[in-house]
């Protein structure tokens, strides 16, 4: 196409004008105007000439200036399509939505209007009052479908769950992976379903009060399909991290860069309506250079998205620095994300209950005063000493922070997936130590997060895998999974091979172990305990400053919490958690609303109510220390147990 062609613009504009009249649209990807015609748009500054194929017939672009190309052409939902710059063969779309073939074939055409959701009225609740369950779509069915995890979102529900978060599904190389290795960040990885099972999954989701939160990848690229580089200055030339070159988000010519990433952000928000982002490890995004950070920008997009659609939206940081301006405001110099993983929290529960002190969780010796500082302060490392990195770590929490705003877990994909062999908790102690986890997460004032099987205590491990195409790269994953492990001197064992597909296939889910007798108690135990966060006031907020803790002795935890409010009747809520052999008495006088040691849960029995059983976690309604409502009688809130 050539200045001065007479084209359609199309219905948005209904006109037909002279492309010299009007500049050529900029924009990543393909962008139906009609039933009938799409307009495709490049940024590809490498190239002196490119040619667009699609349907089999060659279309030269028209130059749009600043190192953009652009040409509209007969195309719609499913269309094949690929650019061929400088006479080179055909490369697929960087911003390719849909890789039917993948990651090296040609893209094709995605038109969100081919898309039906019927729950077209839902609306999230906040994430940082609601239940987070992790899965990977992989492996949470042995389809390793979105159309398969559909069957299983109900049982979700009744779990206590308002949040499903799913890991990475953008387009990688190979048939399986966790989805850190993405190449295609637009796309939807063709095996789970494509872009069309994932609407169609977050749709199904909806009809039945789940929220979806989508984990996206926007620090580094996979080592195979990275077609970035042909056509442009995506990457910084000079600049690496641990996972390769560093995406060009300050250097020359890096705003259409960042326009690349923030599109692909909104592209999953806005036409396949998740109602959220995990955003993965956001201090490897190197943006030192610019006055507003790329995820400032995008929050402030997501907010213009959200109030547009009168959708709540939430964006979540993976980050290891315990940095609280992530979820600061923009108004007070903040990132403006709504929420951030806190580690800190699982690092010392997993320290409490199995005694591992090896690695970074050198850092969690005597774990229970650092849950107990984790409980009070939101994070353990907020500008103190790490023994494992020998240096400060961390930043104060605002006391206007809620802790609901940092996200908990006993278990996720990271902590038990960079693991040597993948083993989870259930593994590693007994159960009753694995229902002391479970209590002391979810009696916190954080956000907390499950991981897929969990609620039912599956046993067998979620593996680091992959299926990278080479020897010598497939040799380069197996030397560098071994080399993780060294500041690990308790494992002495072989690490899994992660390209072996036993490795992968062993990481899918055992839901036979669901309705065991075992499964189903630990379904209950997390059922009350989730139900317990809604029900009880003292536990349904993030308040730090309605919080006391303490340790009582070695290894015994009390924590006090209290409802925000005056309203009457008013109930504390006190917990005692045993880590040791032994039975300790409570001083404390109330009534048990929860027992880790019930023989519902599999536990031995709860004795009494003055008794904390070993190995075990008591919740107690205890009346409350507010001074204007100690005189006032009240009833005592009831067990979900059923028990008085």
């Amino acid at each position: 196409m050539t200045r001065g062609e007479q084209v359609t613009v199309g219905p948005v504009w209904g006109i037909t004008a002279c492309v010299s009249d009007l500049p050529l649209p900029r924009h990543h990807g393909a962008r139906p105007i009609d039933d009938t015609v799409t307009s495709f748009g490049l940024w590809a500054p490498a190239a002196e000439e490119v040619v667009l194929v699609v349907a089999g017939e060659e279309r030269p672009m028209a130059d749009a200036g600043d190192g953009w190309w652009h040409t509209s052409a007969v195309a719609n939902h499913g269309t094949r399509y690929a650019y061929r710059l400088d006479g080179d063969d055909p490369l697929p779309d960087p911003a390719a939505r849909w890789l039917p073939d993948g990651v090296h074939g040609p893209s094709a055409v995605v038109d969100p209007r081919t898309w039906a959701f019927e729950a077209d009225r839902f609306r999230a609740t906040p994430v940082t009052g609601g239940v987070i369950y992790e899965l990977h779509i992989g492996t949470f069915t042995t389809e390793g479908t979105f159309a398969a995890a559909t069957e299983h979102l109900e049982a979700l529900v009744d779990l206590g769950v308002t949040h499903v978060e799913v890991m990475p599904v953008n387009g990688f190389d190979g048939a399986h992976n966790w989805g850190y290795d993405g190449v295609a960040w637009w796309a939807v990885h063709q095996a789970y379903g494509g872009p069309d099972g994932l609407a169609a999954f977050v749709d199904a989701c909806h009809r039945v009060g789940l929220a979806v939160i989508l984990d996206v990848v926007h620090n580094h690229l996979g080592p195979s399909g990275n077609y970035l580089p042909r056509f442009g200055p995506y990457l910084q030339s000079d600049a690496e991290s641990t996972w390769g070159r560093v995406i060009n988000l300050d250097g020359p010519q890096s705003g259409p860069v960042r326009d690349f990433v923030i599109g692909s952000a909104l592209a999953f928000l806005r036409d396949h309506r998740v109602d959220g982002l995990r955003l993965d490890a956001v201090h490897a995004l190197d943006d030192r250079g610019s006055a507003t950070h790329v995820l400032a920008e995008l929050a402030d997009a997501v907010t213009d998205l959200s109030e547009r659609t009168g959708r709540p939206l939430d964006l979540i940081a993976e980050t290891d620095r315990n940095d609280p301006s992530w979820i600061r405001p923009r108004s007070v110099g903040g990132m403006g994300l709504d929420a951030q993983w806190a580690d800190d929290v699982h690092h010392t529960i997993h320290v409490a209950v199995t005694g591992e002190t090896d690695g970074y969780y050198v850092d969690y010796v005597d774990p229970l005063a650092k849950l107990v500082r984790a409980w009070t302060n939101g994070l353990v490392h907020d500008g103190v000493h790490s023994t494992f990195r020998d240096r400060i770590v961390g930043a104060r929490v605002p006391d206007d922070v809620s802790s609901r705003r940092l996200v908990a877990c006993i278990q996720n994909h990271d902590q038990v997936g960079n693991r040597a062999a993948g083993d989870r908790l259930t593994t590693l102690v007994d159960a009753d130590m694995v229902r002391v986890a479970a209590a002391l997460l979810c009696v916190s004032p954080h956000t907390p997060m499950l991981f897929q099987g969990e609620e039912y205590g599956e046993t067998k491990p979620f593996a680091f895998f992959s299926d990278m195409p080479g020897e010598e790269l497939r040799q380069a994953i197996r030397d560098g999974r071994r080399r993780e492990f060294e500041y690990f001197s308790s494992w002495q064992g072989e690490v899994p091979d992660p390209l072996a597909m036993e490795t992968f296939l062993g990481s899918t889910l055992d839901r036979s172990a669901a309705t065991s007798v075992d499964g189903r108690q630990r379904r209950t135990l997390w059922q009350d305990l989730l139900a317990l966060r809604r029900t009880e006031p003292a536990l349904s907020t993030g308040r730090r400053d309605l919080l006391d803790a303490e340790v009582v002795a070695d290894g015994v935890v009390r924590m006090r919490r209290r409802p925000p409010g005056h309203e009457m009747p008013a109930w504390d809520v006190e917990v005692w958690g045993n880590l040791t052999d032994s039975p300790i008495d409570m001083p404390s006088a109330g009534r048990v609303l929860l027992s880790t040691a019930d023989v519902r849960y599999g536990g031995p029995g709860q004795p009494d109510d003055h008794v904390v059983p070993p190995r075990s976690v008591v919740v107690l309604a205890v009346p409350t220390t507010a001074p204007s409502i100690l005189s006032t009688p009240a009833s005592t809130p009831s067990s979900p147990t059923g028990a008085p």
